[in-house]
């Protein structure tokens, strides 16, 4: 089945969609329409993220005051339990993010 991962239709809250999911892995794909972490919001995961971003702009903050301006193309890999948030992202943001355990 074919499908577009980048549409452009506007949406008032952030979008997630399962595109693959086995034993130790999750694809997701994330619309975010502009939508932040919420203040004093930290994710903290069991697993992995490698995350990329196909569209927009988008900067992410870890909890050791570490920061990472992201652009179309860039990737970051998030080990287990690094406490890290999207601080800002454009209202076109686009992303791909695979939660994994090794």
């Amino acid at each position: 089945m074919k499908e577009n991962l980048l549409p452009l239709h506007p949406g008032a809250t952030e979008e997630f969609r399962q595109l693959l999911d086995g034993n130790s892995f999750r694809l997701e794909h994330i619309i975010s329409h502009g939508e932040c972490s919420p203040p004093g919001f930290w994710y903290d995961q069991e697993q992995e993220e490698w995350v990329t971003l196909l569209r927009g702009e988008a900067t992410l903050a870890f909890d050791d005051g570490a920061r990472q301006t992201m652009s179309p193309g860039d990737a970051v890999l998030i080990p287990a339990h690094r406490r890290h948030r999207v601080e800002s992202v454009s209202v076109d943001a686009v992303w791909l993010a695979l939660h994994f355990s090794r």
